[in-house]
């Protein structure tokens, strides 16, 4: 049957609540886009005050065809806070081989020096690298989105070996796979989303992987040496306290999911635990990495 496709323009920090939101309105589908050449447009504020950076996100939704589109953006816009109804755009789309279209899309990708992300329908283009078979399901982490690969060619440059890492965000589960491929001891992935943990728990076990996935709130208390959260810059804000003590002293975090023009703040907040590295950068997305400091080093 046909559907309707909804597009929304938000700020980064709202877009997250927006498309749970719209979730809870009965959309079939979610996703956030980048938008290029959006990042730090001025916005008007009281005369006066001068204009400030916001940084932009695209929401998109699938609605089936007989829901009213501008009533399920207005309910979400207003259970999630924002002030007013975003101006949007609706399309009607046609009913399609979703599945066939995903598969056609979805190429074996090489993400890293040694690391290959493999769909499950594919075979390894180089058996001789470290490949993860992957069928991402519901959940975001494909390895094709800019903030996977940061944080991908992060551990494939850091990890030595021996490693507790935990991925905070752990969607597909291609992070934590990822790392005891590359050789971690143990990988722990958390996300508040259950099918991105049962999707995750399926992909570890198809890799051979002994890593472990739980919901958020029933997660088990960890001292990692690498912790990772690929996820958005305004959940980021907001978890640096748990996920600062997530990390043993002298262990690293790694953020990604940040735009260029977020790095700055996020890690400014960081650095009240951290040793703060130089900023990876790719098609306007940001990976930022620091050191636990240890309590009484100078």
């Amino acid at each position: 049957m046909p559907w309707l496709a909804l597009s929304v323009t938000v700020e980064a920090a709202r877009a997250e609540a927006l498309g749970d939101a719209l979730l809870e309105q009965d959309a079939v589908s979610v996703e956030i886009f980048g938008i290029p050449g959006a990042a730090g447009e001025p916005e008007a504020v009281a005369e006066g005050e001068g204009p400030v950076s916001v940084e932009w996100l695209r929401v998109g939704a699938l609605l089936p065809e007989t829901a009213d589109a501008e009533a399920v953006l207005a309910a979400a816009a207003a259970s999630c806070g924002l002030e007013g109804v975003p101006p949007s755009q609706v399309q009607r789309v046609e009913e399609a081989d979703w599945v066939g279209i995903t598969e056609s899309q979805f190429q074996p990708l090489r993400v890293s020096r040694r690391v290959w992300v493999v769909p499950t329908w594919h075979d390894p283009p180089d058996p001789a690298a470290i490949n993860i078979a992957l069928n991402p399901g519901l959940a975001f982490g494909t390895g094709t989105h800019p903030t996977t690969r940061l944080c991908l060619n992060w551990l494939d440059e850091h990890l030595r070996g021996g490693e507790h890492v935990l991925d905070y965000g752990c969607g597909s589960g291609i992070l934590a796979i990822a790392a005891v491929k590359l050789g971690a001891e143990s990988a722990v992935g958390v996300d508040i989303d259950p099918q991105a943990v049962e999707v995750s728990r399926v992909n570890a076990e198809r890799n051979g992987v002994a890593a472990s996935f739980h919901n958020s709130d029933s997660a088990p208390r960890i001292e990692a040496d690498v912790v990772l959260a690929n996820i958005l810059a305004n959940p980021l804000r907001v978890l640096a306290p748990a996920l600062a003590a997530a990390v043993r002293p002298g262990g690293r975090v790694v953020l990604s999911g940040i735009l260029a023009g977020q790095a700055d703040e996020v890690a400014s907040i960081y650095r009240e635990w951290f040793d703060m590295d130089e900023a990876l950068e790719e098609e306007g997305w940001v990976c930022l990495s620091g050191k636990r400091r240890v309590p009484g080093a100078k």
